[in-house]
């Protein structure tokens, strides 16, 4: 007789890192980790034991756990998440600290977010700030539909989701209190592309030209012209890209230059007075 698969068995004859393990199990059982460490003796369903598999199968083939499960947690709020957007990284989440920190919550403000992909900065910057209007741009109409959807689940009705590429969409004269974005800033010929998860990811969301600048570039040159006297421009860039970065703050002429480092102590977050 075939030996029972337990919660812990499936775990460890899974092949994979055991927090992707726990977190494509949990999401497969409909629970939590906290519930499979207490049940990890139960033995698991047929069904759920082969769906769980598959999953683990797909993982060690390289695909993301947030494109198997659907979901990524950011700044507290639970994303959906498909092939068509960027998975949100914790490293964001140094943005988001940032811009939160120029964002007064006492009275009304406008925010742009250029690139929003799966709308993870947009809607936690309107979760944060809740007189905040927010303005959130993608070229990619799939992507939009991933951040529309979020919005809605999460009740955040303050976010106009535009079509557009960068500032192209935006009427002449019009002004924001704050331009946040996490642009493509990987060069076209890092080695990292074909590695990892990154390999899932939408290379136009990832990818900016030979050495990764070309998007900043166009953002910190213009941002200047959509700024309320004031107003701040935060941008996230590349692990070796925070000084040619702060050149294009100078260049574009603003003030009060700031870099911020994520988690790992790595310049990751730039930010600019107009």
């Amino acid at each position: 007789m075939p030996e029972t698969l337990t919660v812990r068995r499936a775990i460890v004859q899974a092949g994979l890192a055991p927090i992707d393990a726990q977190v494509l199990l949990a999401f497969v059982l409909g629970r939590d980790r906290a519930w499979l460490a207490a049940h990890a003796t139960d033995a698991l369903p047929p069904a759920d034991a082969e769906a769980f598999a598959q999953l683990a199968r797909r993982r060690r083939d390289g695909e993301p756990v947030a494109y198997l499960t659907g979901r990524r947690e950011f700044w507290g709020l639970s994303l959906a998440v498909d092939p068509a957007v960027l998975i949100p990284r914790p490293e964001t989440e140094t943005l988001v600290e940032c811009a939160l920190s120029k964002l007064p919550d006492t009275c009304d403000t406008r925010v742009l977010d250029l690139g929003t992909g799966s709308g993870a900065i947009a809607l936690a910057l309107a979760h944060e700030r809740r007189r905040a209007r927010v303005v959130a741009i993608d070229t990619s109409e799939a992507a939009l539909a991933v951040a529309r959807a979020n919005a809605q689940r999460l009740a955040i009705n303050v976010v106009e989701f535009i079509r557009g590429s960068w500032f192209d969409a935006l009427r002449t004269g019009e002004q924001y209190d704050m331009i946040a974005s996490n642009p493509p800033y990987v060069a076209a010929t890092d080695a990292h592309l074909v590695e990892g998860d990154i390999r899932f990811e939408p290379v136009e969301a990832l990818v900016s030209g030979t050495d990764g600048l070309d998007a900043l570039r166009l953002i910190v040159g213009s941002a200047g012209s959509y700024l309320a006297h004031g107003g701040w421009l935060v941008v996230e860039h590349g692990y070796d890209q925070a000084q040619a970065v702060r050149r294009l703050f100078e260049e574009a002429g603003f003030e009060a230059l700031e870099s911020h480092r994520d988690l790992s102590g790595i310049p990751r977050v730039a930010a600019g007075r107009r």
